[in-house]
C-alpha cells in the first residue's frame, strides 16, 4: 500500500507552468484548506503580508453539560486570499494547511471585491440573524431590493423556511448562497422584474 505525499516543489512547478503564457489576474482567490484549519491558514497568510479573510458566524455548540457560543467559518474549508502578484499566489498555496485553489473548469474562482463586501456587511449587521450558507440553487421566490440597514440596495431572493422570511444572497463566483433572516420592513414592497 503506497501513501501519497504532497510535494510542494511539484505544485510550484505546476502553478508556474499555468502562468507562463498568460498573466495572473489579481483579486480574491478561494483557497481550499484542510478541515478546521481556516483560521490558522488565515493567520499564516497575514504573517506573510498577504490579505486573507475567513468569514465567521456565531454558533451555539451544545454539550451534555453546557452550551458555548463559538465562531465558525461560514464557508467550511475556504479562505479568501487577495492575490496581487505571482509571489502571493505561490506563497498562499505553499502555506501549511492549504490544499488547492478552487477552480471551475480551467478557471480559478475569483470573488469580486463587491461580493467580499456583501459577505462582510451580512456578518457585521446586528439586524440579520440565523446566518448559514448553502450551495443549492433555489429557484422559487421573488427578487427584492433591501432598503434598510447595512445591505441597503442589495438584491436578494425571498424564501419561506419554517414560516420565517429569509433572504438568499448569491455569491455566484464560488457557486454558494448565504441564507439569513431579515426583518420584512427591510425589503422593497414590489418584486423586481427579471
Amino acid at each position: 500500500m503506497s501513501t501519497y505525499k504532497r510535494n510542494p516543489s511539484h505544485l510550484l512547478i505546476t502553478h508556474q507552468s499555468i502562468f507562463m503564457n498568460k498573466p495572473l489576474k489579481t483579486g480574491w482567490y478561494v483557497l481550499y484548506v484542510k478541515s478546521c484549519q481556516e483560521k490558522k491558514v488565515e493567520t499564516l497568510l497575514q504573517e506573510n503580508k498577504i490579505n486573507a479573510y475567513v468569514p465567521l458566524v456565531k454558533t451555539i455548540r451544545k454539550w451534555s453539560d453546557r452550551k458555548k457560543v463559538i465562531m465558525k467559518p461560514l464557508f467550511s474549508s475556504y479562505v479568501f486570499v487577495n492575490i496581487k502578484s505571482k509571489r502571493d499566489f505561490h506563497t498562499a498555496i505553499d502555506t501549511n494547511g492549504a490544499c488547492a485553489y478552487i477552480r471551475f473548469g480551467s478557471e480559478y474562482a475569483i470573488v469580486s471585491d463587491n461580493e467580499i463586501k456583501r459577505i462582510k456587511f451580512i456578518l457585521e449587521s446586528d439586524d440579520i440573524k440565523d446566518i448559514e450558507n448553502n450551495s443549492k440553487l433555489i429557484r422559487v421566490g421573488e427578487i427584492r431590493t433591501i432598503q434598510e440597514g447595512a445591505l441597503c440596495g442589495l438584491d436578494c431572493e425571498i424564501v419561506k423556511i419554517n414560516n420565517k422570511n429569509k433572504i438568499i444572497v448569491r455569491i455566484s463566483s464560488i457557486q454558494q448562497n448565504i441564507l439569513a433572516t431579515l426583518p420584512e420592513y427591510y425589503l422593497s414592497d414590489l418584486p423586481l422584474a427579471i
